[in-house]
């Protein structure tokens, strides 16, 4: 199948006209100007990107990765595969060890099956003073058992944690997750500059939601987030408005060229109207578009997002003004190098064929995945 449009982004620039060559789920071929036979797909002025590839998502379409089966998993990756999220994680939220230990197996399987890249565990290992949505109760210091538990319990489908590094055997816990192959994500946290720093010292190679639910950046203690500008790893960016204000979107991209990571951490109500959900065992209230720790006012602690990435990449070109190339890197390509996914995330000859078609506004207009159209 050839495929032709006004614009097609690869790592390195946009194609303006640019073309595809792809064979089953393959990309055979890319090139610019006119394609080398009438083209099977023509996509007239329409922007073609990489599969979105969302590292940090709780849910979505109604439904929730924490309640462990497939069918609630299905739902979720349907309802982010409509806005151009080919690949994604499962991210739990804490829970207590068994209820984690369980979903951790059953969503293990829709690992192996492909459906799903990986499962994200955020926390039990994270700080009470940035709990977030996070149950307090259920919040609990690292120990080797304990980590090695919920690992094994993913027999290699757990492929990344986020935890608090200051916590009595935090940093050892970064060993142990980094030895195993994982990556550690510091987030939840109130880990100081020097803290932040032995834990990346120790193996931590990303900052979860950056700049949300962790110590703040200070002239005279840079905290994490000093920490994390500073150190030649990722960092995850919620691109919604709620989290970040544009110009911090702007300020980081240049701070961390291609090391910026855009995450929706969707919750259950992302693709769905307001209303009242849960986000592990908490309840959520979801208001304009906003998800909050249900406090019948309104103003509780932000609970994630009802963000879908297609939106995400839509805020941070149209409302903060960042390159196009660059936010589908930190869309795509960044989040697939840092689970070493090196079959997507990139318009290049051998990856899977997953794209997503915009149009002039960035709307997703039509999404494929491994070659087969998911949407007319």
């Amino acid at each position: 199948m050839i495929v032709s449009a006004g614009h097609v982004v690869t790592p390195a620039r946009i194609l303006a006209p640019g073309w595809l060559h792809l064979d089953g789920d393959r990309i055979v071929e890319v090139g610019e100007g006119a394609p080398p036979r009438t083209p099977d797909v023509d996509l007239g002025d329409a922007t073609v990107v990489p599969g979105f590839v969302d590292l940090h998502v709780h849910g979505g379409g109604g439904a929730s990765f924490d309640i462990g089966t497939a069918e609630a998993a299905d739902v979720v990756a349907a309802a982010h595969l409509a806005h151009g999220t080919t690949s994604m994680a499962a991210s739990l939220v804490t829970d207590t060890r068994e209820r984690m230990i369980a979903a951790v197996r059953e969503l293990a399987l829709l690992v192996q099956d492909g459906r799903l890249a990986g499962v994200h565990l955020e926390g039990p290992w994270l700080s009470p003073q940035r709990s977030g949505a996070h149950q307090p109760g259920s919040l609990s210091d690292p120990d080797p058992a304990s980590v090695e538990a919920l690992l094994a319990a993913g027999d290699g489908a757990v492929r990344m944690v986020t935890l608090a590094p200051e916590l009595p055997g935090g940093i050892a816990a970064v060993r142990q997750l980094a030895a195993a192959g994982v990556v550690v994500g510091i987030g939840h946290t109130v880990a100081t500059y020097d803290v932040a720093r032995e834990a990346l010292d120790a193996g931590a190679r990303l900052g979860t939601h950056l700049f949300n639910a962790m110590r703040p950046l200070h002239h005279r203690e840079p905290g994490t987030v000093g920490a994390l500008l500073e150190a030649p790893v990722d960092v995850e960016l919620i691109a919604d408005g709620v989290h970040l204000h544009p110009a911090v979107l702007r300020t980081v991209f240049a701070a961390k060229p291609g090391r910026c990571v855009l995450v929706t951490d969707a919750m259950a109500a992302a693709g769905s109207p307001d209303g009242d959900y849960r986000l592990g065992p908490m309840a959520i209230e979801v208001r304009d578009g906003v998800a909050r720790l249900a406090d019948g006012e309104g103003t509780g602690a932000i609970a994630g997002s009802t963000l879908t990435m297609d939106a995400a990449v839509r805020f941070a070109v149209r409302t903060a003004g960042l390159p196009l190339v660059d936010v589908v890197h930190a869309a795509s390509t960044a989040p697939a190098r840092v689970w070493g996914l090196d079959d997507v995330g990139a318009i290049k000859a051998g990856r899977r064929a997953d794209l997503v078609v915009l149009d002039d506004r960035l709307d997703v207009v039509r999404v494929m995945r491994a070659g087969s159209w998911q949407q007319p």
